[in-house]
């Protein structure tokens, strides 16, 4: 669980690199039947931002811990931006994809902590 805990952590250090906000961290792990630990939401301004976000996540792990995503999608039209990393799932939106869909509504039965802006 440190590595998790460790891994949350370098994910928001790599969020707030290209000032992505209103980051939110959905705790999964004492809901029956998901799959995965946690999820991080945060959002860009613009696609542009959601591709440098998400761009800098992958960059800031790999450089801090050799660590890289096993999958990752959403690079074409940059509205959602989803990155693997096995436990842990890393959600880059457009404040309207996000808006739209709205995940942190859906798990409505896990923890959300939510990671203050830097500004």
């Amino acid at each position: 669980m440190t590595q998790n805990i460790d891994l949350t952590k370098l994910i928001i250090e790599g969020i707030q690199e290209r000032k992505g906000r209103d980051i939110t961290v959905v705790d999964l792990s004492n809901v029956d039947g998901a799959t995965i630990d946690k999820f991080i939401v945060c959002q860009g301004n613009s696609s542009m931002q959601v591709t440098a976000i998400a761009d800098s996540i992958r960059e800031y792990l790999f450089e801090k811990d050799k660590i890289k995503p096993y999958n990752y999608d959403g690079y074409r039209n940059a509205q959602w931006i989803v990155i693997d990393y096995g436990e842990i799932l890393v959600h880059v939106f457009t404040p309207e994809a996000r808006q739209y869909y709205n995940l942190e509504e859906l798990w409505s039965d896990a923890t959300l902590i939510e990671v203050p802006n830097l500004d």
